[in-house]
């Protein structure tokens, strides 16, 4: 491991340089250790600071009356293509499964990423359904004998890729319809 007088710019011109490098050397050695670690930023297995899912997303406001008749705030209103987007972005966050509503690991199914995204205030049941309108639409096209979102997530060979690529879609058409 380099010195503090190794990693410093030379001194030389400084009358007494050195003295001034052993003496801060000196101060440094005499002081505790930290308590506890220097925190730094979460990283996720990727390499990534973790981001949230509904980044930029107006968050649902507790009104006094909310709180008063402790209920949940009104949820956020958005339209179609919002929620379809907010799925994929959930997804991308908490990982996408199959089988399940979510997994031991918090990997969500679109259902289950659908019920997410409504537990976390944005948009009503009729947005949902909306959105599942659109992703049968869109499946459907693609394959006549598919009866449900759910059957079509839990496809076997399915990717996490062709359900992000299908909300895209998805979205894309809410958004001109």
């Amino acid at each position: 491991m380099a010195t503090i007088a190794e990693l410093l710019p030379d001194l030389a011109f400084v009358a007494d340089g050195g003295a001034l490098v052993r003496e801060i050397e000196h101060y440094l050695a005499t002081l505790p250790a930290p308590a506890r670690p220097i925190t730094a930023p979460l990283i996720c297995p990727l390499g990534q600071a973790p981001v949230a899912w509904d980044l930029g997303m107006p968050r649902p406001r507790t009104t006094l009356l909310d709180r008063a008749r402790r209920r949940t705030p009104a949820p956020v209103p958005i339209d179609t293509a919002t929620h379809l987007r907010l799925l994929s972005r959930y997804l991308t966050v908490h990982g996408w499964c199959q089988g399940a509503l979510w997994d031991e690991r918090g990997r969500r199914c679109l259902l289950g990423a659908q019920l997410a995204v409504l537990a976390a205030g944005y948009g009503t049941p009729a947005t949902a359904m909306d959105a599942r309108r659109h992703l049968m639409e869109q499946f459907t096209r693609q394959e006549r004998s598919v009866r449900s979102v759910d059957q079509w997530n839990d496809a076997p060979g399915r990717t996490a890729a062709e359900v992000h690529r299908q909300l895209d879609i998805a979205q894309s058409r809410a958004t001109h319809h």
